[in-house]
């Protein structure tokens, strides 16, 4: 919808989220930085569900690794970083 279709006063809406792996709040991989952004909670919690999961059966480490393979890096948080280029 561009700005010329869009009512006066109403806010342009957002395009879909995507899950990422964090750049910027990262430890390891950034997988649990990008699920907090993503969720909107803060990512010590995500950090502390993930090591009480791994420790109670190991499922907190292989939800990490295949996280890990599968989610994409924030790529956004490198082009604002380095102007776009």
């Amino acid at each position: 919808m561009s700005m010329a279709d869009r009512p006066a006063g109403q806010p342009e809406r957002p395009g879909p989220r995507r899950l990422t792996r964090s750049k910027t709040d990262r430890m390891i991989a950034g997988v649990c930085g990008g699920f907090a952004a993503y969720s909107g909670i803060d990512a010590n919690i995500v950090r502390l569900v993930m090591v009480l999961l791994g420790v109670l059966g190991g499922t907190g480490v292989l939800l990490y690794l295949v996280a890990w393979v599968i989610v994409p890096v924030d790529d956004a948080a490198q082009a604002a970083g380095n102007g776009g280029q």
